[in-house]
């Protein structure tokens, strides 16, 4: 039976040095009505799976719907409610934490790199994540060794842990444990997949 397609496709490509503008693709399937709207914007990529099944990994930051040019640590509570959802806020703004083994990332191991959820700067790589069993996404190491991320002492809930942030925007992303595999850098960091995004490889 055929399906129904009806779209409104624009492709706008420039490069700037390293930098890339992607299309998005939002993708709109009602019983056998399949609507395809076409937007420019970067960090989107469409992924095809088993033929008839399309699934849009969405991989814009907060930042990009702002669409602003202030620091982004001067972005206020309300902005941030506006772009984020209320799980990402509570996270990311009130460093909440997201329940054990709901993520995203938890069990998810494809090559690329992780970028903060808030600001859209590289946090993590995917040859540096591993399976802790902890129920949250897990990485040995930071890229530059914490070049975009800040360690604060958390004494909440009666312990003292280490908190990470991301040292652009403030977001609150996890915590950093000893517990790590001793042949790298016997470190765990332990991270919200809603804190984070995943850039593939294949959509570089």
């Amino acid at each position: 039976m055929k399906t129904l397609v009806t779209y409104t496709f624009e492709i706008i490509s420039y490069c700037m040095l390293s930098q890339k503008l992607y299309s998005i693709l939002n993708i709109i399937y009602t019983n056998r009505r399949l609507n395809v709207h076409c937007i420019t914007s970067k960090l989107f990529y469409l992924k095809y799976n088993n033929f008839n099944n399309f699934c849009l990994r969405k991989m814009s930051c907060g930042l990009d719907k702002l669409n602003t040019k202030k620091n982004p640590k001067e972005i206020s509570d309300n902005e941030w409610k506006n772009v984020l959802s209320p799980d990402e806020y509570h996270v990311t703004r009130e460093s909440g934490t997201e329940p054990k083994f709901s993520g995203e990332y938890d069990k998810f191991f494809k090559p690329g790199k992780y970028t903060c959820k808030c600001c859209g700067i590289d946090l993590f790589l995917s040859e540096n994540k591993f399976d802790s069993g902890c129920g949250w996404p897990a990485f040995d190491k930071s890229v530059g060794e914490d070049l975009n991320i800040i360690r604060l002492e958390d004494t909440s809930y009666g312990r003292i842990r280490t908190e990470v942030r991301c040292k652009n925007c403030n977001a609150h992303l996890g915590h950093v444990f000893d517990d790590g595999p001793k042949n790298t850098t016997g470190e765990r960091y332990c991270i919200n997949s809603v804190s984070i995004n995943f850039e593939s490889k294949e959509s570089e």
